[in-house]
């Protein structure tokens, strides 16, 4: 009797303890971004990846309208980490977002995952050939919430065509559909090329891209914004695209919340940048060969997260003065 007290005392002891480890397990939300967007792909392939490799830790990523949206569920601290854009976590920290004089001061970058160039996609037969032409015309921006959205409003907003168009929020996937359906004139994606709405609409018709930096230079669009970059999208990018497209872009970057804890974003940086973690990256999405440890804390113009200063000037990386907390 006494040897089978023992043995009940131990194996309760033994499940207490399998109970205690399961419950010290920390449960993280990536927020992601909209079906068909380059978030989304980002944001799932990292949570699959940091679930599988570090012990403890178990990410789940969430779908979402995307960086605007991301901002304000880590901020809060309903999702752990997100991808945000540089423009809206510089103007997010500092109260100037449209219509939104809150701070977001609980979002700290962890590192810079690609740029993402506007692309403003019309058809060829539609006869648009520059923005100015979008006057009047049926624009989709991407999700109401978007950084997509935030970003294109902006834009419009500058040249003075916001309250000029019919503007339309719908994400990349549903655009493309729209426009080949015809019931929307132009759409607009804010995501690093080539971008899958983008192919998918020019499969379907002839497209053409406007190029965005003469309007923008001459609206004083990137005086007012200096975290915009211009780029070129290269010739061929698009199926039937034969000349290279001026275009602006904004730094996408991994992000996570205040509360969450440095050892965790030193193991999960650890774990994506490594040349495995890397490797995998490219497969789950081409975007990603713009990840790189020496290119990590670019685009950048807000304070890193303690985890983030610690690992990567421990990889030999220098913090600017704006990204020091």
């Amino acid at each position: 009797m006494a040897r089978f007290a023992r043995l009940t005392l131990f194996l309760g002891a033994a499940l207490l303890a399998v109970s205690g480890t399961a419950l010290a397990k920390d449960r993280l939300a990536f927020s992601g971004g909209p079906e068909g967007g380059t978030f989304q792909y980002f944001s799932n392939g990292m949570a699959i990846r940091l679930s599988k490799t570090i012990p403890d830790v178990e990410v789940s990523n969430v779908a979402s309208a995307g960086s605007l949206e991301n901002l304000r569920r880590v901020n809060s601290g309903d999702a752990d980490f997100g991808i945000v854009y540089s423009g809206d976590a510089y103007l997010g920290r500092h109260g100037k977002l449209t219509n939104d004089d809150k701070k977001y001061e609980n979002v700290l970058p962890l590192a810079y995952l690609y740029g993402a160039p506007a692309h403003l996609v019309a058809l060829q037969k539609s006869g648009i050939t520059k923005v100015a032409d979008l006057e009047g015309k049926r624009v989709a921006v991407g999700d109401a919430g978007s950084g997509a959205a935030s970003a294109a409003q902006r834009y419009f907003t500058a040249l003075g065509l916001w309250d000029k168009m019919n503007v339309e929020f719908l994400g990349y996937s549903k655009a493309a559909d729209a426009l080949g359906d015809g019931l929307i004139d132009a759409f607009w994606v804010f995501a690093g090329f080539p971008q899958a709405s983008v192919i998918q609409a020019a499969a379907s018709n002839p497209i053409v891209l406007l190029d965005l930096v003469a309007a923008g230079e001459a609206a004083g669009f990137f005086e007012q914004y200096p975290f915009y970059t211009t780029i070129v999208i290269p010739a061929g990018t698009y199926s039937g695209v034969d000349k290279e497209t001026r275009s602006f872009q904004d730094s996408a970057l991994w992000v996570a919340g205040a509360h969450v804890k440095a050892p965790i974003v030193e193991q999960s940086l650890a774990e994506i940048f490594s040349k495995e973690g890397l490797a995998y990256m490219v497969k789950v999405k081409s975007t990603a060969k713009a990840m790189s440890i020496a290119g990590a804390l670019s685009g950048i113009v807000t304070p890193v997260h303690p985890g983030a200063a610690k690992f990567w000037t421990e990889h030999g990386l220098t913090l600017t003065d704006a990204q020091k907390n």
